[in-house]
């Protein structure tokens, strides 16, 4: 789907298989805050992103010489943007390192509830932010949950993105619950992250 033409970007759904590094390096580069202790070291990050992505959860956003600038995942009952259990931790970390890579991960795992698409990240190149790409993309990610027959989108932002909670507000997102994750503030970056939803 291209949003428009007369803008420097587009919006495409799914990935390619040539895109799949860049998408891993810009989630990544995203999330890494959060995901700095987990999922350390960055190549082996990478590795592991790279394996799970799935490109059909995804929608990115291209400048017109195809190189991905934006993009948002996204998990319904069909599957997720980035998925991986124990058994594909231990493949990128090894066993030790993957028993306790994905206990500090479990916390981020959320109940998908019926009707309900649930964001896995929305992302930007740092170069591109200011261009109207993220919201470009949540007109995305609505048009396609309602081709999926979802009532709902659900996302967490967390308290250290201001602007990222801004841009939802200004999307139609309500604030449901603030979710505290104190003691653990000082692994993930972050002390709370508000549960938001969009009426579909």
């Amino acid at each position: 789907m291209d949003v428009s033409e007369t803008k420097p970007f587009v919006i495409r759904e799914g990935l390619t298989a040539a895109q799949r590094d860049a998408a891993a390096a810009l989630f990544w580069q995203a999330f890494r805050r959060k995901l700095h202790l987990p999922m350390w070291p960055r190549h082996r990050a990478l590795v592991f992103l790279k394996m799970q992505i799935s490109p059909e959860h995804a929608i990115v956003a291209l400048d017109r010489t195809g190189q991905v600038i934006g993009l948002a995942g996204y998990k319904t009952r069909q599957g997720a943007f980035v998925s991986g259990g124990l058994h594909d931790l231990h493949k990128v970390y090894g066993r030790f390192g993957g028993v306790w890579r994905g206990a500090l991960l479990s916390v981020f795992e959320r109940e998908l509830e019926p009707g309900v698409m649930m964001m896995d990240g929305i992302c930007v190149d740092a170069s591109w932010r200011g261009h109207g790409i993220g919201s470009a993309l949540l007109d995305a990610v609505k048009i396609r949950a309602r081709g999926l027959n979802c009532l709902r989108i659900q996302l967490n932002v967390v308290d250290t993105n201001p602007k990222a909670r801004a841009l939802y507000l200004r999307q139609g997102f309500q604030v449901a619950r603030v979710e505290d994750i104190w003691p653990l503030h000082w692994i993930y970056g972050f002390r709370r992250s508000d549960v938001m939803y969009c009426e579909l």
